[in-house]
Order: C-alpha cells, then sequence, then structure tokens
C-alpha cells in the first residue's frame, strides 16, 4: 500500500472520529438543554417540528444531523444554533483559545462553522466563524420560541447572498449585514470559490453560567 493511500486512510479515520466526537457533544446539549427545559421528547417534537425518533436519534449521538434539522431543534429549545455546540470546560473563563472552539461541517452541504467565543462567559453576544463553499445554499427557518435573537454577518473574503423577509442582500468583503431573526433565513453562495464569514448572535438578556459551572 502506497503512503499517499496511508495518509488518505488516517484522514478518513481521523475526520470520522472528529464527527463522532462532535456528534456526542451536539447529544449531550441538546438533551441537558431539554431536561433544563422540562421537555419531553414528544414535547420537544412538537415544539421544533423534528420527529421524536431523529430527536431520539440525535440525543444519543447516532445521527449526523443537518444544519437545518440542528437549527430546528435550537429553535424549538429556544436557543441560537450555536448553543448546541456549546460544552462546559475544565477551566471556565473569559479567554477561548483557538485550540477550544469547536467546528462543525454541516453533512449537507458543507460549509463549516467554529464557535469562537467562550460558551461559559456570561455574555448576550457569541461570535461564530463560517467557511461557505462554493455554489452551496442553506435555509434555516430562524424560529425561536423563548428569545429575540439578532445577528450581524460581517463577510471577510468573497461573496454571499443573503435573503430574508422578503428582501435579498449581495455581500461582498467587509460588507456587515445586521438582522433580527423571525422567520427563514437563506444564505447562498452564488460564486465558484468559498467565502468566510463573521456572525455576531445576540439573545434578548445575558445567558448565565449552569449549575456545574458556577460551583468548579
Amino acid at each position: 500500500m502506497s503512503f499517499s493511500i496511508l495518509m488518505e486512510n488516517d484522514s478518513i479515520m481521523l475526520e470520522s472520529i472528529a464527527r463522532g466526537d462532535i456528534n456526542r457533544r451536539i447529544a449531550h446539549r441538546v438533551a441537558a438543554l431539554r431536561a433544563g427545559r422540562g421537555l419531553s421528547l414528544d414535547a420537544l417534537a412538537s415544539r421544533s417540528g423534528v420527529s421524536r425518533s431523529t430527536l431520539s436519534l440525535i440525543e444519543r449521538g447516532e445521527t449526523s444531523a443537518t444544519a437545518v434539522i440542528l437549527e430546528k431543534v435550537a429553535g424549538g429549545l429556544g436557543v441560537a444554533l450555536a448553543a448546541l455546540f456549546e460544552a462546559a470546560r475544565d477551566a471556565p473563563g473569559p479567554l477561548m483559545r483557538r485550540g477550544e472552539q469547536t467546528e462543525w461541517c454541516d453533512p449537507a452541504s458543507g460549509y463549516l462553522r467554529r464557535n469562537v467565543s467562550p460558551p461559559d462567559h456570561p455574555s448576550p453576544l457569541r461570535l461564530v466563524a463560517v467557511e461557505f463553499p462554493a455554489g452551496q445554499r442553506v435555509v434555516l427557518e430562524g424560529a425561536s420560541l423563548e428569545a429575540t435573537i439578532s445577528q450581524q454577518v460581517w463577510l471577510l473574503a468573497g461573496t454571499m447572498e443573503l435573503s430574508h423577509g422578503g428582501a435579498t442582500w449581495r455581500l461582498d468583503a467587509g460588507d456587515c449585514l445586521a438582522m433580527q431573526i423571525a422567520g427563514p433565513v437563506e444564505f447562498r453562495n452564488p460564486t465558484r470559490l468559498p467565502a468566510r464569514y463573521l456572525v455576531a448572535i445576540a439573545s434578548e438578556t445575558p445567558r448565565r453560567p449552569n449549575s456545574r459551572q458556577t460551583s468548579r
């Protein structure tokens, strides 16, 4: 077997391990948020529009759910999508090192998102870095039952088209678009080159550390 094939196999294995790790993180996070709100699987299914069987698979870490599905789950839980990728750290604090930042790739579109902000610092603001492949499109419903969520999209490289509330904006590098999320948002890269952007997400009220974090 050639060296290149060995390297390719190692890369596939590492990718599979990483995907399993993030699926387990999402599983624990969804289960914890649901339990914290006193919701049954049936209740969350009703609120999110995601079937009970799919929710059960997500909470067991046995499926790689798409961004569309996870955004619906987040809406049913009353949180931003970014909240589903957060996890408690051994040393909570205001600094989030690059190596601690969770990355997740949407299995449907291939877009890569990275939670930049420290998850355990009480703040209404969260930053998410996104790499969006050429020619791809994602539509998120933007539903949240418990909180008003605003976001600003700052394009760092490439071109993106965003549609929301009956309007469509074309963003080029350096442009920034502010939106209050109420209803579907379409993200589309109409070019042959990838795009990179930063999303600043703010909720109505600051999130507080959970009991596990405050007891450390």
